[in-house]
């Protein structure tokens, strides 16, 4: 669907975790995207890693018709000038930094601005939202936590446990984010939020990235693109619009083996959680689909500015905030 505001404005989303091909370039570009926070890394080492950007750095090379690698703000916004989408590098853990603190700015200079703390379990620096006991962000962690701030590196919560999450958020110099998450008001689950949870990282200049993933909105698998819309409009209500944005999650192109990897711990040991059968939501099934987030906002009655704030402008000033450009 065309949607005129949809082409005007700035569209990022912070959080895609698809099957990273031309394929999905071409979806993102159809879709509008200016810019996403692309995951590269999971439970992967430091060497799979940097395989993974290095897979990640062709990709940029052989569709530079259509994408470009983004290090600072200024290159979302050439993004959007060349009509092209701009991809943030980003981890959904930090098991590739091992137990090295100096590999975080090689990473920040490869190009990776976004970093979870922990996926779903425990790690060096924390602990995950599965773990059964959350023995917040370690020493070690708070060294992390330094040279994350110090090299402009946004510390990502999404999957994190509440006690960790709440130690980083004290700790962090900079603002931090959950890049993509759904509130507990509407649906209690491991990895929502609660309103308490949400209240304090936006009392502490954080942001909150709202997700689609079906499992964790109210309706599962029955959530409609209004659905979506209607838990982001909790989320403001709860924390304001000004530090809130889209983070969709979309995981296009994968199918169970992808699914059975990332609900393991450490992609192998023991079953966290199970998804089902993932379906993607009514209205916007596919990344092609994003103009009709913009255009279901219209019609239950967004005004323009709220709008633009939500679909992007928020996510560039968390963004120049963290990363100093």
């Amino acid at each position: 669907m065309t949607n005129l505001l949809h082409e005007k404005i700035i569209v990022i989303d912070g959080l895609i975790i698809s099957k990273f091909d031309r394929s999905i370039f071409e979806a993102m570009h159809a879709g509008g995207i200016t810019a996403a926070n692309c995951t590269c890394s999971i439970w992967e080492n430091f060497y799979d890693s940097m395989k993974n950007i290095a897979e990640f750095k062709k990709h940029f090379d052989q569709n530079s018709d259509l994408i470009i690698q983004v290090f600072t703000t200024a290159d979302i916004v050439r993004a959007k000038r060349e009509g092209k989408t701009g991809i943030i590098l980003g981890w959904q853990n930090l098991s590739g930094i091992e137990d090295q603190i100096s590999f975080l700015k090689l990473f920040k200079d490869l190009g990776v601005g976004v970093m979870q703390i922990a996926y779903n379990t425990q790690n060096f620096i924390g602990s995950g939202c599965y773990e059964k006991n959350d023995s917040g962000l370690s020493d070690f962690g708070h060294e992390v936590i330094d040279e994350m701030n110090r090299v402009g590196i946004l510390c990502d919560l999404s999957h994190v446990g509440p006690k960790t999450s709440h130690d980083v958020i004290l700790a962090s110099k900079k603002p931090v984010a959950y890049t993509h998450c759904l509130p507990a008001g509407l649906k209690e689950h491991p990895r929502n939020k609660s309103d308490e949870q949400l209240r304090f990282i936006a009392n502490h200049d954080g942001f909150v990235g709202v997700t689609m993933f079906p499992p964790f909105l109210k309706k599962g698998v029955n959530s409609t693109i209004v659905d979506y819309i209607e838990a982001i409009n909790y989320v403001i209500n709860v924390v304001g619009e000004d530090q809130v944005g889209i983070g969709t999650d979309f995981t296009q192109g994968y199918k169970k083996p992808f699914f059975d990897w990332i609900t393991q711990d450490k992609g192998y040991a023991r079953k966290l959680t199970e998804f089902g059968e993932i379906e993607q939501l009514e209205g916007i099934a596919e990344i092609s689909q994003f103009p009709n987030i913009t255009h279901t906002m219209e019609k239950m009655g967004w005004k323009e500015n709220r709008i633009r704030k939500i679909m992007g402008d928020n996510w560039v000033n968390l963004l120049k905030e963290v990363w100093g450009a």
